[in-house]
């Protein structure tokens, strides 16, 4: 049963009406702030579940507003925009957002996105460990330079913590507990979105990429995350026999 609290940013009032009645519907709390700075003080306030943010807005837009979002807690964040490009939505995921819908996108797929998205941050700082994909006797999965707790969800490379969103942790706690097994991106979206046709696989690419940046030293030559071309990304048993 929905019970998660929901903060929904978006300076058009018919639109939060609406979102609001859609999300009430299905059982959610709803919370909403028609700029940044009011939904920067309401995330403070309020500690939401999930975040459901426009693009353009006076004061912070929605790009900025994420960024300073991810500095006080880290939550499935939506934007729900009439921007189509993709390179919109590049920037959008690579500011800290988990997903880039569009306005236009229906209520049940919305619903869809928004049960999966919270489905999965409930797992994150405890793994499934009846789920064979994700099953390890250990909650410390450790590499040469590498160390990642699962019960604290915290990273650390080279004995210095990394700031990971909650999809790049779990794009690494997959890759890590899984080490030389290949996934497509295809795989990847299904088992972290927890979709199999309601998303967009370039959404994949941009968070290995983000990850990258944060993990490697040389993103052309990385040492842990390793494309296999036309297929998909393995993680390197680095150091192993």
């Amino acid at each position: 049963m929905a019970s998660e609290k929901i903060l929904i940013v978006d300076d058009d009032a018919d639109m939060r009406n609406i979102l609001e009645l859609y999300l009430k519907e299905n059982g959610y709390r709803v919370l909403s702030a028609e700029d940044g700075i009011e939904a920067l003080a309401m995330v403070e306030r309020e500690t939401p579940d999930l975040i459901i943010l426009d693009v353009m807005m006076p004061k912070l837009d929605g790009y900025e507003l994420c960024q300073e979002i991810r500095k006080i807690i880290d939550i499935p964040i939506i934007f729900l925009s009439s921007k189509q490009g993709d390179m919109d939505k590049i920037l959008g995921l690579g500011v800290g957002g988990d997903d880039f819908i569009e306005k236009t996108t229906s209520s049940p797929v919305l619903i869809a996105k928004i049960k999966a998205h919270l489905r999965r941050y409930r797992k994150l700082s405890y793994p499934d460990k009846q789920n064979e994909k994700l099953e390890k006797e250990s909650n410390i999965i450790e590499y040469p330079g590498l160390e990642i707790n699962l019960d604290s969800a915290v990273v650390k490379l080279n004995n210095k913590s990394l700031r990971l969103s909650a999809k790049e942790f779990q794009i690494l706690c997959l890759l890590a507990q899984n080490p030389e097994r290949v996934f497509s991106v295809e795989k990847l979206f299904e088992l972290i979105w927890d979709e199999t046709s309601l998303g967009d696989y370039r959404t994949v690419m941009v968070h290995i990429s983000n990850l990258r940046k944060k993990l490697e030293t040389n993103t052309n030559q990385p040492k842990y995350i390793e494309t296999v071309r036309g297929i998909g990304y393995k993680f390197n048993r680095i150091g192993e026999p």
